[in-house]
């Protein structure tokens, strides 16, 4: 029978070290986090290789006293609990004391401290958890740690390790949370030599989140504060107008330490309810500030869950701060209409033609020759007008990306509009500048597909049921949402987003092709380092879906194809909920995950509840789902059609017994 035996000193320093450290990003979390601890004001983290290969992390703290070096890496060595009577109220956040000596038990270490009153500093270092030399250094004040190599003794845990710039993106989404946590300290990540993120350390909430998150991000942004008794929550949350498709925009805060809290997020969820659209999930950044007494950290080795001894306080004192807040400091939003450029914009009085709207900029403006075609072409009959008109100078070298002049797209619209756009291609000197608008404006011919371009979301639904619908006699639409269509001796009530978006899914699922729409210009887009990392890792996946994305790097995302279904939407918002569905399902396999893109493209292509729709188009999508049998509920799950007997109704009428 087996024996019971204690296991070798290295042998349980390596399974308590699998506790601690996971990926490099837990390294980085551990020793900042010993930093901040320290009392540092200046914290510097470089990483090589998404630091599998070199971590460094410098701060300009209190130090390490010389004689207690070689204990701080000793398993449960801490200096900031003493008793158990500490568990009680912890004010740190590090306290079990074991990080240092599970890292070093995984890589090489080498560690340079030096107290403020020592002449010299103090080296020390160790390969495997064994030490190997103790020196005098010299150093400036505060503490350096290096880690090289990481597993380089457990190679077996180095297969789970993800690729570099994954594993980097990990560390720089660790790094931006506790900048969040701590704007009083001055926070810089370096990134294979390059600085990709610098915080001024001024104290200001508001200063850390513009560094962190970026201007958009920062702009949308509300001012709030609330307090109850000893509990008080302070920080910033959006407007319901920027809520987001998932809930990756949260970041909340117990003490100075990021935490995940069920409470928190319900009580932020409810202040939003009837204020903000369905399937959107506000955004925010919180710091909820408790007694120490009053909340349990040590529940999980991550020390991100958290017990409360009061829920109910904690959720009231959110709850009431961002209904209080959203009443006061989100007023109704203004109105401005901005009147057409003239010098653009051409109105014939002897010829009924569409008006245009223009967006372009006063500055640079249209070349007079440019404006005289626009207006031959404008006089032209309808038969003689092409759908897409390419409005640009005589001169062919102004097609060349460096000319100073804008490239315009002019679209016929519908015959039911009276509207077409005019808008100028974004400068190809400022790409950053396309991450406010990613509309049809961007969008110049489709890569695979270029009828698929053109044919819009009526034209879609016309062209899917070519034969006749006489079996059918079209009654009505309720709600500007639901298909009233009569069939023998049937009512039929068809929801009609539910329909299309199901009728799509099903297309793209058989026909693998989305078809490709190539945008004027790349689009960038800045995201959560949370979507960026997840997005990056699945590049291959959404190329198959009709997304061209290249890793511009910093968080942000060049897009320079879209699916042609998606050619009107707001792909920054259409990219977040994919990411979202990615990274909630990031264990499913391949094919779930493209069932996830067919899905998002469809809900997002599909005809809109409350859109307005002709009965050709109605009686035609009703005649496609009445013919399918195996379309009877949306990717979401909804019914997509009831039944109604004519037995039925008359029953309730009396007619029959």
């Amino acid at each position: 029978m087996p024996q019971i035996h204690v296991l070798p000193k290295q042998i349980a320093e390596l399974i308590a070290a699998g506790e601690v450290v996971e990926r490099p990003a837990s390294v980085v979390k551990e020793l900042v986090e010993n930093a901040i601890d320290a009392g540092a004001r200046e914290i510097t983290t470089e990483i090589q290789r998404g630091g599998i290969l070199y971590i460094r992390v410098t701060d300009n703290g209190c130090g390490i006293a010389r004689d207690e070096v070689p204990t701080a890496f000793l398993r449960h060595a801490t200096s900031k609990i003493s008793n158990a009577d500490d568990l009680e109220a912890i004010s740190t956040l590090g306290f079990r004391g074991e990080a240092l000596a599970a890292i070093a038990a995984v890589s090489r270490v080498e560690l340079l401290t030096r107290q403020k009153q020592d002449l010299s500093g103090t080296r020390y270092r160790l390969e495997g958890g064994q030490a190997c030399e103790l020196e005098d250094a010299g150093c400036p004040a505060g503490t350096t740690i290096l880690v090289r190599d990481l597993f380089y003794n457990t190679p077996a845990r180095m297969k789970f390790l993800k690729k570099d710039v994954s594993e980097a993106n990990a560390v720089a989404a660790v790094i931006d949370r506790i900048a969040l946590s701590h704007p009083e300290i001055s926070f810089r990540l370096i990134r294979d030599g390059k600085q990709t993120l610098c915080t001024a350390g001024d104290g200001k909430l508001s200063s850390a989140i513009y560094a962190v998150l970026g201007r958009d991000f920062s702009s949308s942004l509300i001012p709030m504060s609330n307090q109850m008794g000893p509990i008080s929550v302070e920080g910033f949350i959006c407007k319901p107008v920027n809520c987001r498709p998932n809930r990756n925009g949260q970041y909340f805060f117990l003490n100075g330490r990021l935490v995940r809290s069920g409470t928190a997020t319900a009580a932020l969820e409810q202040g939003y309810k009837n204020a903000s659209m369905v399937g959107k999930f506000p955004t925010c950044v919180l710091n909820l500030k408790v007694p120490f007494g009053t909340v349990d950290v040590n529940v999980h080795p991550s020390k991100m869950e958290v017990r409360f001894s009061d829920e109910r306080h904690i959720f009231d004192c959110i709850y009431y701060g961002v209904k209080t807040t959203l009443l006061q400091s989100d007023p109704r939003p203004d109105l401005k209409l901005t009147p057409p450029d003239p010098r653009v914009g051409f109105q014939n009085e002897t010829y009924a033609q569409p008006k245009l709207t223009v967006s372009a900029p006063v500055k640079p403006a249209v070349r007079p020759e440019t404006e005289y075609r626009l207006r031959d072409i404008m006089a032209q009959p309808d038969t003689a007008k092409p759908a897409f008109l390419d409005v640009i100078c005589d001169d062919p070298a102004s097609r060349a990306p460096q000319a100073p002049h804008p490239v315009y797209v002019v679209q016929r619209p519908e015959p039911s509009d009276n509207t077409a756009s005019v808008s100028p291609a974004p400068s190809e000197s400022n790409p950053n500048s396309t991450s406010e608008t990613s509309g049809p404006d961007h969008i110049a011919s489709s890569q695979s597909d270029p009828s698929a371009a053109s044919k819009s979301v009526k034209d879609d639904i016309l062209a899917a049921s070519a034969t006749s619908a006489e079996d059918l006699r079209y009654v009505g639409e309720a709600f500007t949402t639901y298909i009233l269509v009569e069939r023998g001796d049937s009512l039929f009530l068809i929801d009609k987003h539910a329909a299309h978006e199901r009728i799509l899914f099903e297309r793209l699922q058989k026909e693998q092709d989305v078809g490709r729409q190539m945008l004027l210009q790349p689009l960038a887009i800045g995201l959560p380092k949370e979507e960026y990392a997840i997005l990056t890792e699945h590049l291959d996946l959404l190329a198959k879906a009709g997304f061209e994305l290249e890793d511009f790097g910093d968080g942000t995302l060049l897009v320079r194809t879209v699916p042609a279904p998606l050619r009107d939407e707001n792909i920054s918002e259409v990219l977040s909920e994919i990411a979202g569905g990615l990274q909630s399902g990031s264990r499913n396999v391949a094919p779930e995950k493209m069932d996830h893109l067919y899905h998002t493209i469809a809900c997002r292509a599909a005809i809109k509840a409350g859109n307005h729709s002709t009965p050709q188009e109605l009686l035609s999508l009703a005649k496609q789902v009445l013919e399918a049998d195996d379309i009877r509920y949306c990717p979401h799950g909804r019914p997509v059609a009831y039944e109604l007997k004519k037995r039925e109704i008359e029953k309730h009428f009396g007619r029959i017994v």
